[in-house]
This record gives C-alpha cells, structure tokens and sequence, in this order.
C-alpha cells in the first residue's frame, strides 16, 4: 500500500517533449493531456481544454521514479528527515513513489507503529509512500513479527535492513510465511563476523590508508546462503544494495537455476570505487562499501543485462555533526534521492555506458515490479506518474540547494549533467524545477 497526502489531482497538458517510455514502447515527440490526474490523450496538437499548458520542446518525458530503499529517519530522528522533508527531497529527484525502511525509533516490527506512520503520510507525504516492516522484532534477530497482521496493516514488504538475518532457520521461516502475506521479503547481505571492524573495503586501498576492511565475501557469502534458502523453499528473495562482483554472480547463477530473485543497485556503487577514499571524505561512507573498479564494472553489466533491475538511492540522511568527524568514527551513510538520476545520466547514459531507456526501466518500472506495485507509465486511462527531464543543463549539489533535511552527499560541489524539471507524482505537480 502507497500512502500519499489528500489532494486535488492536476489537470495539464504537457506538449512537446519527447517521450521515452521503454515498456510502452514510445520513444517520439508528442503531447501528453492529463485529466483529474489521469493520463486522458497521447497525441500531437492536443486541446489544452482550459487545462495549464507545460511548454516542454527541448525536454525528455518519461514515467516517474519508483525509489525501493529509503531512510526517512521517522519515527525518532526527525532533525536528519521526516516524512515532509524525504518526500519533498523525492519529488525533486523525479519520484513519484518511494518505499521506508523499517530500522528506526522504534523499529516499524508492529501494526501500531505502522499505522500511525501510515496516518503521518496521509498528511505530510508529498510522493506516495510505501513502508516496509521488520523481518524480526526489534530487527534483533530472534523471532519474526507478526507477518500477516503487518501485511494487512499496510506493510509493503519485509526487511531487516541494516542487519542481516543471521540464523539460517529464521529465514527459512519468514519465507514460508510469504505464500500467506504476499509480500516481498527483501535481505540485507552481509556476514557481521567478517565485515566486522571495517570501514571500507578491503583491498590495496584500505591497506595503504591503514583502515579496518570489510572484505567483498562478507556480503557474497551471506547472498548465496539467503539465495540457496530462497530456493529450497521456492519463493521470491530481493537482496538488497548489493556491491560486489561475486554477489552478482551468484544472483545471475540463481536467477538461471529458476530463483525467483532480484537484486538492486545504488548509484554511489556504481559510480565510485575505494579508490575515491583517499581523499577521506566521510560523506563517502557507506554499507556496503565502495568497492574496487572490477565490482563497480560487474554492477554495471548486471544493471545493463537485467541481473539487477532496480536502482535504489538507499537516501540515508545523516546530521552534519555526525558526519563532521574522522572517517572511522563517521557512521554509514549518504543522501542520494536528489541526485540520483543526474549522476547516472552524467557517469553512464552521457559517455554511452548504458543506454538511456535503460537507465529510466531500471528507476521507475523495474523497483515497481519487485513489489508489485503499479509501474508508472505513459498510457491512457494510467495514473500520471511522470518526471520531465532537461537532459542538457548542468549543476552542482551544495549543501543549501537541497530539500532533504541531511546534506551528507558524496556529490557535494561535482559537476553534474541533466537534472529534473517537473515530477507529477499521482496524478498532482509534486515538483517543478
């Protein structure tokens, strides 16, 4: 269940810009009309009917953004973000609809602690929001929530995100409970007796710098283990950002032995590499870490060959003081919904690593289909879930030109290529540029 803030829907007409939608199969200049928030007419010369007219010659049309891994900090962090500021912050990435994670507090692992978020959105969200509850109570690794009762609360999926599911037989069990609830379970990878200790990731770069390493198999252990689980008992798995070449191998070996797994991608792990730690930057911190070029290159082959279907931001806001120390003593983390989409665009589509219809399946429809949730589309009678994109314009992320709250982002004062100019989130103008 998307949750958003009650509304008047929008009637526009957005004419003349290029529409590119890789699942509908448009890619050509036409005008789109939009009624009560609904996509009414796709054509050319198209009747504004007392409708706002959006001049878009020049500009890139395609369906909106669907983010699968945030972090609102809401409910007990509301001075890094809160509902408001994280919705806002997606609206100007292009977001139409973007899903929280359950580690806060305290942690989403009830139908009281979900329902008075699902109330908040109801009033704050500026996008849709979709939230995801707790694999275990307390995300402690015990005993499972109350699966079917969150599921019928709203849940959208199942996470103990930040922690992995360390016993073997309380996964088993949360994916037996899957066929009830019909939701997604989705894992955070990562064997804690290895990664423990480490800062970054462990290879030449941390030995220079004399960090504690978080070694690659920390997490490509733990992904096939949770996979050869997911398949013995025959239900869906999503593994969640993941960062290393041997992950995906092992995603790609399950998904052709008939697993029905998917994975996603952030694009800080896409872009980066432990190489960029040497300048110390602790907004460069995250888990997993960034890993060396090899890792970086087999993300990107995955995301192109449809091994990975989702980018995700995993947008994780941090106050400036916390950042502001040491690297080792700085916690993990970086914001990313507000530049994702520019950063792929300038470090992959624009130098022609991955081709741009690519990019926008894997941000909008792909995340979508992980949940089941409706992908947005340029479609008569679709809901209006669209992002209008300037692919020319240039810019630099600083701390003041962001809606999130937390300005710990590891693009600050980069050079970036192509940025949004419009988002229609559920049919109503959630952003303009």
């Amino acid at each position: 269940m998307l949750v958003g803030r009650d509304a008047p829907k929008d009637d526009l007409v957005i004419r003349g810009a290029r529409a590119i939608d890789p699942v509908e199969r448009i890619d050509e200049t036409i005008d789109v009309r939009i009624d009560e928030g609904v996509i009414s007419e796709i054509g050319l010369r198209l009747d504004a009917n007392g409708h706002r007219v959006i001049e878009a010659e020049g500009l890139v049309l395609a369906p909106a953004f669907v983010d699968p891994h945030v972090h609102l900090r809401t409910p007990g962090r509301e001075d890094e973000e809160d509902l408001a500021s994280g919705t806002r912050a997606a609206a100007a990435g292009g977001y139409c609809a973007i899903l929280a994670m359950p580690n806060t507090d305290p942690v989403v692992d009830s139908a009281a602690v979900l329902g008075a978020l699902v109330e908040r959105a109801r009033t704050e969200a500026e996008v849709p929001i979709g939230f995801l509850a707790a694999i275990t109570r307390k995300q402690e690794g015990g005993e499972l929530t109350e699966m079917i009762e969150l599921a019928e609360a709203g849940a959208v999926g199942f996470t103990d995100d930040g922690k992995p599911v360390e016993a073997p037989a309380l996964l088993r069990r949360a994916l037996q409970y899957l066929s009830a609830v019909r939701r997604r379970l989705a894992v955070h990878c990562e064997e804690q007796t290895l990664s423990r200790g480490g800062h970054m990731h462990e290879g030449a770069v941390s030995a220079e710098l004399g960090f504690g390493g978080y070694p690659s198999i920390a997490e490509s252990l733990m992904v096939a283990r949770d996979l050869g689980i997911a398949a013995y008992e025959n239900q869906p798995l999503h593994l969640l950002h993941l960062s290393a070449r041997e992950s995906v191998d092992e995603l790609r070996s399950a998904q052709a032995a008939g697993v029905q797994a998917t994975g996603e991608v952030t694009p800080h792990h896409l872009c980066g590499t432990d190489e960029d730690i040497r300048t110390l930057d602790s907004n460069l911190k995250m888990n997993p870490p960034l890993r060396a070029e090899e890792d970086r290159r087999a993300l990107v082959d995955a995301l192109r060959d449809g091994t990975i279907v989702a980018v995700a931001t995993d947008h994780a806001p941090h106050a400036r003081h916390e950042k502001e120390v040491p690297f080792e003593a700085a916690p993990f983390g970086v914001t990313g919904l507000e530049t994702a989409f520019s950063v792929l665009y300038t470090r992959l589509v624009a130098p022609g690593v991955i081709k741009l219809e690519t990019l926008l399946e894997r941000m909008g429809p792909g995340p979508a289909r992980i949940y089941d949730l409706e992908p947005p589309r340029i479609a008569k009678h679709a809901s209006a879930n669209l992002v209008l994109l300037d692919l020319e314009t240039t810019w630099r992320p600083t701390e003041t030109s962001f809606h999130s709250k937390s300005a710990n982002s590891w693009l600050l004062g980069e050079t970036l290529r192509g940025r949004v100019a419009l988002t229609v989130a559920d049919g109503r103008v959630a952003f303009e540029g």
